[in-house]
């Protein structure tokens, strides 16, 4: 099936293929015509199931026929936990958008940041991507107005639900006009998503995506490398160098080993940039923008700096230090292989981690090549 088959205008349809998308994924194939039919939809799908694109594109084409007439009553709302998720939806619609020959225009907004550049910028905003409290800041500014809003989308439910904002979300969703679409998205359906579903959705269509946790997504390859701990710094540069990786994200277990691998590359002559909590937004935000566009060769993060990254063709991740479960083993490899592209996910394991590599191995029902190291010639790395 493509996305031509799916119910969206010629404009998108030119749109998704500026962007080189292959066909529609899963979750895309199902909530696409439903969106565009006008039916709330509950989603249950992980992150790199396509589902932002899955409702970026048809609001965008229903957007191209009724778009925001009165300055600051936005028409479409996506509510999303983190600064960095915001940032990453916002980023797949203005990537359509900027392909749409008419002009719709998305702004992503946060805390963390000025508010008064926001403000400025909401200004003839038809679609509008925010984290709860910055969005309850910018209403009580009357900066932005909710009561013209057609559809609301819940991206990350969960996620929200965790983090504590059931009573913003609770706000906001009372300064919405009752009549309205809603979609919802959860990487899982616990009871509190439940329960915000039941209040929430009118007649919803189900789009369930299953991934079992402990397979992963089959299009990644697995190795495991067995490493002296005092060689896994040389041992990365040469892997790094030796596969000439233009594009790794390596991953680390706390902000000061992220820094200063990031100092060690750069000596060695392998452009780098660290993601972590420690950093500013406007810092993180730059070192993510730096990465996905080739300016550097590889992006250091953290488990918890990590979230809400979505490099649409990833093809290396590297486990630099392992993860502490084998839940978070599967979430880091889970950012490669996306898109229907292949990619590979590397594990250094030291002599201190095997016993806990194996644990991983055994809990996600797999068992990864491991290859030793102690004859490969690390001078000079």
């Amino acid at each position: 099936m493509s996305f031509s088959e799916l119910g969206l205008s010629p404009a998108i349809v030119k749109a998704v293929a500026a962007q080189k998308f292959p066909q529609p994924t899963p979750v895309q194939k199902v909530a696409i015509p439903e969106i565009l039919n006008g039916r709330d939809l509950l989603g249950i799908a992980q992150t790199g199931s396509g589902k932002t694109a899955a409702y970026a594109l048809p609001l965008l084409d229903k957007m191209q026929t009724n778009r925001a007439f009165k300055n600051r009553y936005v028409k479409a709302l996506v509510l999303v936990p983190t600064r960095e998720l915001a940032l990453q939806v916002g980023e797949v619609f203005l990537s359509f958008s900027a392909h749409i020959p008419i002009q719709i225009k998305t702004l992503a907004v946060f805390g963390g940041v000025s508010i008064n550049p926001q403000m400025m910028k909401l200004q003839g905003t038809d679609i509008l991507v925010a984290t709860p409290g910055r969005l309850l800041d910018l209403v009580e500014s009357k900066a932005v107005h909710l009561s013209e809003v057609e559809t609301l989308v819940l991206d990350e439910a969960d996620k929200m639900l965790n983090l504590g904002f059931e009573e913003e979300m609770r706000q906001i969703l009372a300064l919405l006009p009752k009549r309205r679409q809603n979609l919802l998205f959860s990487a899982t359906l616990d009871n509190k998503v439940n329960a915000i579903q039941e209040t929430l959705l009118h007649e919803p269509i189900l789009v369930e995506i299953k991934e079992e946790e402990t397979s992963g997504p089959s299009l990644i390859s697995e190795m495991a490398y067995l490493v002296a701990t005092e060689k896994k710094g040389p041992f990365l540069r040469y892997l790094i160098k030796h596969r000439n990786m233009q594009q790794v994200l390596v991953f680390v277990s706390a902000t000061q080993r992220a820094d200063h691998l990031v100092t060690k590359l750069a000596n060695n002559g392998i452009k780098a940039v660290a993601l972590h909590s420690g950093k500013s937004q406007g810092a993180r935000t730059e070192a993510l923008a730096l990465f996905k566009k080739g300016k550097v060769a590889v992006l250091v993060a953290t488990d918890l700096a990590s979230r809400g990254i979505d490099v649409q063709y990833l093809p290396y991740v590297i486990n630099y230090d392992l993860p502490r479960s084998s839940k978070d083993y599967i979430h880091r490899i889970g950012r490669t292989g996306r898109a229907e592209s292949a990619g590979e996910a590397i594990t250094l394991v030291t002599p201190e981690d095997a016993h806990h590599f194996k644990i991983i191995q055994k809990q996600t029902k797999r068992v990864i090549s491991t290859q030793e190291t102690g004859d490969i010639d690390l001078k000079g790395f």
